[in-house]
């Protein structure tokens, strides 16, 4: 029978992906032990709150930005290399690295969390559905309509496809521990502080730049699973996706976030995007998609089927990869 070791990646990966599939975020665990991004969160806090004051210039913010994007990504990574270099001593230090991998994930928490949207749309209408989106999106939710509150669970399903599932895949198979422990500290500063705001518009440079640069290509490998899911699902329109995402993914303000979110609106026969509320600020968005802007709960369904069946692409491709080089 086979076992994964440590230092086959693709094998814990996969692993990881099923612990992550079964169990989820693992909340009983979490409620007593911090959960790895809520430390770093706290430490990113820190350092904003000692280097990111308002009485400094704008030089000075970006470079105090920059020595915290270097020192935090610096450590994960470091932490990460320490826990890897300790693994190789231990009896299944496969399943512990397994373990640690899918903590890491948001594979189950993703559906649940658009599903959660979808259900309360359902049972509890729109000021149901407003509470539950809020708990995934930055928007304004009380300034979205029930087709608005759909159609920020599906971007937003896909969107964090990419930055919860495969960006650190992704980097886990290309550096291991070190690399995912690194994404996952430069996604946690992006979203903390790489914000178009006053306070973090020269703080947050550093974070926002370099989450993108992490970013590139995990974003354009979930479009293209999201094409082949496209291919294979039922009422899904394959062709449709990739024109959106070649014609409309450039169209994002984001040079990542908008290829996943134009490929599943091709393929679900959607427009997302479009115009939304920020802190009381109206950002015209451009529309990602030729079809239906007016997103329904039922299009909440379709999306998580699709976003299932590139789930399964993306295992299904790593099974070969693993048969390619433990058989053949």
């Amino acid at each position: 029978m086979f076992l994964p070791s440590a230092s086959d990646p693709v094998a814990v990966l996969l692993l990881a992906l099923a612990i992550d599939l079964a169990f989820g975020d693992m909340a009983p665990v979490f409620r007593y032990l911090p959960h790895p991004v809520v430390i770093v969160g706290r430490a990113i806090g820190f350092f904003d709150r000692r280097l990111n004051r308002e009485g400094r210039s704008d030089a000075a913010r970006r470079f105090r930005g920059v020595f915290t994007v270097v020192v935090l990504v610096g450590a994960a990574a470091a932490i990460g290399w320490a826990i890897g270099e300790y693994l190789r001593v231990m009896h299944y230090a496969w399943l512990i690295e397994a373990l640690l991998v899918a903590v890491l994930l948001a594979q189950r928490s993703l559906f649940e969390h658009a599903a959660a949207v979808g259900k309360a749309l359902q049972t509890d209408g729109l000021q149901g559905g407003r509470a539950a989106v809020a708990q995934i999106v930055g928007r304004d939710p009380e300034s979205l309509d029930e087709f608005g509150v759909a159609r920020a669970a599906v971007e937003s399903l896909f969107e964090n496809f990419s930055d919860g599932v495969i960006a650190p895949a992704f980097w886990y198979l290309l550096l291991g521990l070190p690399g995912l422990f690194a994404y996952k500290t430069a996604n946690t500063l992006d979203s903390m502080v790489g914000l178009r705001s006053p306070k973090y518009l020269h703080f947050g440079w550093a974070a926002a730049r370099f989450d993108d640069a992490l970013n590139w290509i995990p974003a354009r490998l979930t479009a293209l699973l999201v094409w082949f899911a496209a291919l294979v699902l039922p009422g899904a329109q394959a062709g449709a996706a990739i024109r959106a995402t070649l014609g409309d993914a450039k169209k994002h303000r984001s040079p990542n976030a908008g290829w996943p979110e134009a490929a599943a609106a091709g393929a679900l026969g959607l427009a997302l995007g479009g115009p939304r509320r920020f802190a009381g600020t109206v950002m015209n968005e451009p529309w990602l998609g030729k079809g239906r802007a007016r997103v329904t709960e039922a299009d909440i369904g379709c999306a998580l089927t699709l976003y299932c069946v590139a789930a399964a692409w993306f295992a299904a491709l790593l099974l070969l990869a693993l048969a390619a080089r433990h058989f053949l």
